[in-house]
């Protein structure tokens, strides 16, 4: 580690207090996200990488909106037999 990015971190500690107090609600919304929809691939990606929130966010916005409506479909239409079933 260069000399002066280690100087700059140490009187500056504060900066990585912010980007943790940024990252994780982000990354813990997205892993809440893909886990609940059943995205094992997104899931251990958003694990892995960080990327300071921006893949968090692109996840949530973009691909998690989709999955979220065809998981509730599927649960209602295995509602809608299992009482069927019952009858």
């Amino acid at each position: 580690m260069p000399e002066n990015f280690a100087t700059f971190l140490s009187t500056h500690q504060w900066i990585i207090v912010l980007v943790a107090i940024w990252t994780i609600p982000w990354k813990g919304m997205a892993l809440w996200r893909a886990a609940r929809n059943r995205s094992i691939a997104w899931f251990v990606v958003l694990l892995i990488v960080n990327t300071l929130g921006i893949l968090d966010i692109i996840y949530i916005f973009a691909f998690s909106k989709k999955i979220v409506l065809d998981v509730k479909a599927e649960e209602a239409k295995s509602e809608l037999d299992d009482q069927s079933q019952k009858s």
